[in-house]
This record gives structure tokens, sequence and C-alpha cells, in this order.
């Protein structure tokens, strides 16, 4: 059981609603796709930490901040002695190192994860010596896609391998490692200076507003994110894969879905009678504003927050 789980990301869930609700450019969808995959690689990883024995604190996903530099950290793992940081990427095909560089095997260049896991490196110590915490750094690339062959690499670079996984982490579950509250405390310090919602994850998104975005509500199967449709007068089913849920269930997650989008919109039951394209009832949709959200406002200056 992870100290800290992953959620989605941001960023990734305004894609999707995005990549539902208009026509992206292929330069977009690339984007999309892009930041879909690392976020399965990453829960690929999260499958094969849970394995883990006791004697480790998993944190996944904390977004720290240090010296005015933001940086994202896939998976920490506390340990009695040591803190391992990795950094996992979901590339897929042949790729090959020339020069300290990393390219496809087309001959393009593109962004090395080494040089972004030495970044995080320096700034987690700089962030864990002003908890006055002085545990040592090992950090590793994680490649988790079978599929991924790397080429011309060194041998002492710190690179976890597909065939190397398991047997790393099996290394891992065979050292002993004893936790004591210093190093729960340095978790729950970890934790609670995660930036959830930073501006870094609004950042690359493609330009919109709300008039050109279709109405509905999604379907919450990240693998379809079709629209649903009412069944009966309390249920929803979704047209593509036939997915059911509550329809309770369905406007509050659309209510959240309008709110990332539009963060500061002022929550009305109009707005979201409309923006959950008429499903249900406007007094519906008014009782599910009441239970679970603040009234501001009276009669028709009403909204919710």
């Amino acid at each position: 059981m992870p100290f800290k789980s992953r959620t989605v990301p941001v960023k990734l869930r305004i894609m999707r609603a995005l990549n539902s609700r208009m026509v992206l450019t292929e330069k977009e969808k690339k984007y999309y796709f892009y930041l879909e995959k690392g976020y399965q690689g990453e829960l690929m990883f999260d499958s094969m930490t849970e394995n883990l024995h006791t004697g480790y604190l998993i944190i996944n996903d904390v977004c720290l901040e240090m010296n005015n530099s933001e940086f994202q950290n896939d998976t920490l793992l506390i340990s009695q002695g040591t803190i391992f940081l990795f950094e996992i990427k979901n590339f897929e095909g042949d790729f090959y190192y020339d020069s300290n560089k990393l390219y496809l095997a087309s001959g393009e260049e593109v962004k090395d994860p080494l040089v972004q896991l030495k970044r995080n490196e320096t700034l987690l110590r700089q962030f864990l010596r002003s908890l006055d915490c002085h545990f040592p750094i090992e950090s590793w690339v994680v490649f988790i896609n079978p599929e991924f062959t790397l080429y011309e690499a060194s041998r002492d670079l710190p690179i976890i391998f597909p065939s190397q996984i398991n047997r790393f982490l099996g290394t891992l579950n065979r050292t002993a490692s004893k936790l004591t509250n210093r190093h729960i405390k340095l978790a729950e310090q970890l934790v609670s200076a995660h930036i959830v919602d930073s501006p870094y994850s609004r950042t690359r998104l493609p330009s919109f507003d709300y008039g050109q975005l279709l109405k509905g509500v999604l379907c919450p199967n990240s693998q379809c994110l079709g629209f649903m449709a009412p069944k009966g007068n309390r249920t929803l089913m979704c047209m593509e894969c036939g997915y059911e849920e509550k329809m309770e269930l369905g406007l509050l997650r659309n209510i959240e879905e309008l709110k990332l989008l539009f963060p500061g919109v002022k929550i009305t039951t109009n707005l979201i009678f409309e923006w959950c394209g008429g499903v249900g009832s406007k007094k519906m949709v008014g009782r599910v504003l009441r239970e679970n959200y603040h009234v501001m406002g009276k009669k028709k200056y009403t909204y919710y927050e």
C-alpha cells in the first residue's frame, strides 16, 4: 500500500476532456497520447512496487518546489538508509546514444531522461537538507516498456531496462529495511509539500473556450471517454462502451470537470444543466448542487462553491 497513491495528472485530465469535446490538431493529439502513454507506464511501475515489503514507504507522483524551481518526482522509495528516486519512461522502439545525446533510430534527437533525473536529484537533495534530512539518494531512469531497446549506452548509466526491473525490485525485497517514526515524518513532510495544481500543469494546452466544447456527461472509463445518456430516471449509460453509473455521480464528475477546465467559473444550476447536455432535470441538478456544494447568494443570484 503506497504512502501516497498516484492520481491522474491535471494536464492529462484536461486533455482527456478536450479530446472528447473538441477536435484536436494532429500535434495536439500526439501530445495527448504522449501524456496518456507516460501515465500508463507509471501505473505499470506502481503495480510492481506495490509488492515490496513493509520496509519501504512508496510516494508516487509528488511535485515539490525548491529555490523557486518545481520538480516532479515519478516515484520515491524511502528505505532505512536510502531514498530511491525513479524517473519512469514508457518509451517504445529503438533508441541510441551518441555523444551523450539520445536519439530515435531515425536519427531524431529526443529529450534525455537522464538530464531530468540529474536535475530532480539535485533539487531533491536540497529539499531534504532544508528538512535537516541527509539520507543518500539513489536515482534511476526506469524504461518500463518491454518493446524498448537502447543501443550504445554506457554500462555505468543509472538505467534500469525492462528485463532488469523484476530483478532490481527483487533485490530490494530481499534487503532488510527497518523504518522508524523519523522515516514516517519525512514521508509526511514530502506529501504535505506536494503541489496539487501547479501553474506548469496548464502549459502547452490547446486554446479553447466554453462555447466550442461539446456538452454532455463523459464516460469515466479512460479507455472510452464517450458520452453518456439517461437510462431511466436515475442511471446513465455510455453510448460507446455500455458502462453504467448513477446519474448523480455522473453529474458530480461533470461539475468537477467544468471547474477543472474553467477555474473560477461561477457554478449555477442553469450552467451545469447546459454543461451536462440536459441530462436529468434542472430540479435534480439543483438538488445535487445543494447537497454537495455551499450555497452562495439568493434567488436568481444563487451560485455554488
